[in-house]
């Protein structure tokens, strides 16, 4: 079958490797319907998360039909239309007993790289590096899904393929970050990043009551779609002080909750911007926390941060003084999208949520490394890819 490989650093092909195979009684293997490019997989294709090996398969958000079933597996059967979560997770370990999905024990089956990277392993997620499992990825014709029965779920009737397709990471991810930041009702919420989890996460916090929500971003065609689907204010950080912003809209006191969903190659149009530049490139730092900083230093006195952008280990200049002398409580986490996607999949059925527009692009699986092109150069007003075994 046909899968898009990563190659080295910047280095994408699509490629012929073997039909996946049931390995396990709980497993199912799906015909991909649709796939998406994300923001994290960039992380991947630039070399910042290590353990990835030529020939790994990419790709952890999608949507497909079963079309193998595992004797052991009871939720689905043959021709199931299933939209799959990104993080996969066994189901009965504490972690997962206790809705901490994406910290699953018993599915990443290389423990001890994330002993050694974070104190403690995660659990494995589709196509995202050795340290994640080693789990061929879904940017393939076929996925061989583990726990299915946990980790696939059933699209209803009258959501569309696409509209479904964000439920897989996007979705989840956003709506934990807002609902595990204790967004409630009456609360202003700024969030850094207009991208799809972005989006999403403003989004959940319009529908968990908050009473202001604006977004932070600079690409015109995120910040125009973000206000126009989404409902938030935008502010482009290019065309004015961000922080002196924020005071501007709250009456000088700081959003109640802020959230950064950009991540580890945080842009910023500052001097300290080159500086983390400069530190990733040469290794001396793992990731760009500028949006981190900005949103600490923007937070209200007693607020909460909530930091949704991918991580890989070390980053410099962190305002601890500002979190302990601010009394700010600072959390964040990989999407348990196993707590939220059949809630999500409700809501979009019942027009709760729009998420459709964030394709704004569609391409065969041939053709995957151009969508990743477009992707990370925001060429031709691309948001999000779609990739489609056939386009």
């Amino acid at each position: 079958m046909k899968a898009l490989c990563w190659e080295g650093v910047n280095k994408l092909s699509v490629e012929q490797v073997p039909d996946p195979v049931l390995r396990n009684d709980q497993d199912v293997i799906v015909r991909l319907v649709a796939g998406t490019t994300c923001g994290s997989d960039l992380h991947l294709i630039g070399g910042y998360i290590p353990f990835m090996r030529s020939g790994d398969v990419i790709g952890h958000e999608f949507l497909g039909e079963v079309v193998e079933v595992g004797a052991g597996v009871r939720r689905h059967k043959v021709g199931d239309r299933v939209v799959v979560c990104s993080f996969v997770g066994c189901g009965r370990c504490w972690y997962c007993t206790h809705d901490l999905w994406s910290l699953c024990d018993n599915t990443n089956t290389n423990p001890g790289i994330g002993q050694a990277l974070f104190g403690a392993d995660t659990g494995g997620i589709f196509g995202y590096s050795h340290a994640m499992g080693g789990l061929r990825g879904s940017h393939a014709e076929y996925v061989r899904v583990p726990f299915a029965d946990h980790g696939a779920f059933s699209v209803p009737e009258g959501v569309g393929d696409t509209s479904a397709l964000f439920v897989s990471d996007s979705v989840p991810t956003g709506w934990m970050g807002a609902d595990l930041a204790g967004v409630r009702p009456g609360d202003v919420v700024a969030v850094w990043g207009c991208g799809a989890v972005g989006q999403m996460a403003a989004r959940a916090a319009i529908l968990l009551g908050a009473e202001r929500v604006i977004s932070i971003d600079r690409i015109p065609e995120r910040l125009e779609m973000t206000e126009r689907h989404i409902g938030s204010e935008v502010v482009d950080y290019t065309a004015t002080d961000v922080g002196a912003e924020l005071r501007e809209r709250t009456g000088g006191r700081g959003p109640d909750v802020c959230i950064e969903a950009v991540g580890m190659e945080a842009h910023s149009d500052s001097p300290v911007h080159l500086y983390d530049q400069v530190k990733q490139q040469l290794r001396l730092q793992t990731d760009r926390p500028t949006a981190v900083r900005q949103a600490i230093h923007a937070c209200r006195k007693g607020g909460t941060v909530f930091v949704l952008g991918v991580f890989g280990g070390a980053v410099d200049k962190f305002p601890l003084g500002a979190v302990i002398n601010k009394g700010l409580t600072v959390r964040g986490a990989q999407q348990h999208g196993q707590r939220y996607i059949p809630m999500l999949l409700d809501r979009l059925a019942a027009g709760e949520l729009s998420t459709s527009h964030l394709a704004t692009h569609t391409v065969p699986l041939d053709e995957a490394p151009r969508a990743y092109d477009m992707f990370k150069h925001k060429t031709d007003g691309c948001v999000r890819a779609v990739i489609r075994p056939d386009g």
